[in-house]
């Protein structure tokens, strides 16, 4: 039995994914939308598991995990296997660990992979090409708790409203296990995507949705749902899913993926707004008997699952080749394309039934040797890529020799101050990225007075809590450099003043600009900003890069638009001179509080 209107849910959920993967500056929340997904696959699976029960008194566990392989194996494979090829058209780096990567995703833990290499979930210069099938490897993990636990039930002889109630109560406890992981973890944490990936910790949207689907139903509803559809209007309940729908968009402006109320609430309140917009739906389905779901709707609904599997990894490689619009539209096409050939051609075949497109029969008898073959030399290729990628690509293993370097740069920096040479340590430290961390040759050849402390990845929020460190154990140098901003321009403006109002008497504060040209008008906002604060401030200075960056095209070619190339010095030695220029200007200018 299909539910009209349920489709505008799975559509929600894939169109904030997007936005914020395509336009993530503009809808820095988006990632809700995997909250809308989980939410919803919690109260269908839920829902028919309760139909299943009420209908034989009876669950068959076996028939529902091949029922849920054959839904989401299939197009998995696909995407896997067609993505290899088109990772030939960007550099190595891409490649760098893909076998791992893909065996993470087959065998639905990408999300402990990326808990367990020390992946940030946002900050990804060399995005895992897969990272996406984390949110799968969640879903699996609740298919199989969750069907294994109403299996054990149904092995006892329960009333239907007894089984009901009991599956409210256990979602009620899961959830709560859940949300209360996720509440207090976020106090303790200052790496969210530990939480972002925990199977403990973000599985209650299904659980939610769960506690939703036995108010409710498919086909066995309860006596509360049947008098809320005689009393509902069909107008009421499109005000209702329009009013969720509305809630969910607005959070996508709000939340932002590395603030602590995202994780107390944000993901709670997509999860509610989301099951408030199932349950409409489904009154709505009621009131809307004599009206069909239009077919395109069906078709954005249908296909919504293996378009969100084949975007990410699209995406990812159009946007190092081309501008992000045509990016975006390449993504799209090859999508649904892809997606097309899995849901009306392959899925069916695969369980025996004949190919149709939006109700036409499609005769691909003559196409299966073909197509095997085709598949067979992709999976060929597949299995040689992974076999001959590196395991650490050229730019990961440039910062990781940048990293080393600057230990031992700092640590005889500390040798030389211990034995005497005061002259070997200026009073200067440049928190910074990995920009900055690509750059540590340079400081240490044109700037061999200041203490360099450079990570990958690093936000406003990592960097002002080393910039407290030194402020609450004395240890401030009288010139600071704050050289990040590429990992967190949602949230700027707070991010950037903080370092301001918290700087002692007598010191000194150098922002550096971040640059990315796939994302400039947010790296210009927070330049922008960081200009006001220089000009309002005597004791704050502007390191231009952002500027530089722009005057100097030619340090770009072949790069991700974030880190300059390293086919020579050039880029190296323009950033440490604009952080030294500033610097030099910085010291001309009275400290704060003189």
């Amino acid at each position: 039995m299909r539910i009209k209107w349920f489709s505008l849910v799975r559509i929600t959920g894939l169109l904030l994914v997007l936005l914020y993967h395509f336009f993530k500056t503009s809808f820095p929340g988006g990632f809700i939308g995997v909250d809308v997904f989980f939410t919803f696959s919690g109260y269908l699976i839920t829902a028919l598991m309760i139909d299943e029960y009420t209908r034989s008194k009876a669950f068959d566990f076996l028939g529902y995990l091949k029922r849920r392989f054959y839904r989401i194996v299939p197009p998995l494979v696909l995407m896997v296997l067609l993505t290899i090829p088109f990772t030939f058209l960007v550099r190595n780096d891409f490649r760098a660990g893909i076998g791992g990567q893909m065996a993470a995703a087959l065998g639905f833990t990408t999300n402990l992979y990326e808990i367990f290499t020390g992946s940030s979930y946002e900050s990804q210069f060399i995005p895992h090409l897969f990272v996406h099938t984390w949110s799968l490897a969640i879903e699996v993990h609740f298919y199989l708790i969750w069907g294994l636990i109403i299996w054990l039930l149904s092995k006892r002889d329960y009333s239907k409203t007894q089984f009901r109630g009991l599956i409210f109560l256990i979602s009620a406890v899961f959830f709560g296990i859940g949300f209360v992981s996720m509440f207090a973890r976020a106090f303790f944490t200052s790496n969210f995507s530990l939480l972002y990936f925990s199977t403990l910790s973000h599985s209650f949207p299904f659980y939610l949705g769960a506690m939703f689907a036995t108010t409710s139903g498919i086909v066995e509803t309860t006596a509360r749902f049947k008098k809320n559809v005689r009393l509902w209007s069909a107008k009421r309940a499109v005000l209702y899913m329009a009013g969720s729908f509305a809630l969910l968009l607005l959070l996508t402006f709000v939340l932002d993926f590395n603030q602590l109320l995202t994780y107390l609430f944000g993901f709670a309140l997509s999860s509610l707004f989301a099951s408030t917009m199932i349950y409409a739906a489904r009154v709505l389905h009621e009131k809307t008997e004599n009206v069909s779901e239009p077919k395109w709707i069906s078709f954005l609904a249908d296909t919504s699952y293996g378009v969100y599997l084949f975007h990410w990894p699209f995406y990812v490689i159009f946007s190092q080749i081309t501008n992000n619009l045509i990016a975006v539209f390449l993504t799209l096409v090859f999508s649904y394309l892809f997606t097309s050939l899995s849901f009306y051609i392959v899925e069916p075949l695969l369980v025996g039934k004949k190919p149709s497109l939006l109700g036409l029969s499609i005769d691909f008898d003559r196409f299966k040797k073909p197509f095997g073959i085709i598949m067979g030399i992709l999976a060929a290729l597949a299995l040689v890529t992974a076999a001959l990628a590196p395991k650490m690509g050229s730019f990961e293993e440039s910062l990781l020799v940048n990293s080393l370097n600057q230990a031992d740069t700092n640590i005889t920096q500390t040798n030389n101050v211990t034995a005497g040479d005061a002259t070997a340590l200026s009073s200067i430290l440049i928190i910074g990225d990995s920009v900055t961390l690509r750059s540590s040759t340079a400081f240490a050849s044109d700037m061999s007075e200041a203490t360099l402390d450079a990570a990958v990845s690093r936000n406003f929020t990592e960097a002002y809590d080393i910039f407290k460190n030194h402020i609450d154990n004395g240890t401030l140098p009288s010139t600071v450099v704050i050289a990040v901003g590429v990992n967190s321009t949602s949230n700027y403006e707070e991010a950037t003043k903080q370092f301001v109002d918290a700087l002692p008497d007598g010191h000194r504060l150098v922002f550096v600009s971040p640059y990315n040209s796939k994302n400039l008008d947010a790296v210009k906002a927070v330049r922008d900003y960081e200009a006001d604060l220089a000009s309002e401030y005597s004791y704050v200075t502007l390191a231009d890069w952002y500027t530089a960056a722009i005057d100097n095209p030619d340090i770009w070619a072949g790069t991700d638009g974030v880190h300059y190339s390293d086919a020579t010095t050039t880029g190296a030695e323009l950033y440490v001179k604009t952080v030294q220029d500033a610097v030099t200007a910085a010291a001309k200018k009275n400290a704060k509080g003189s």
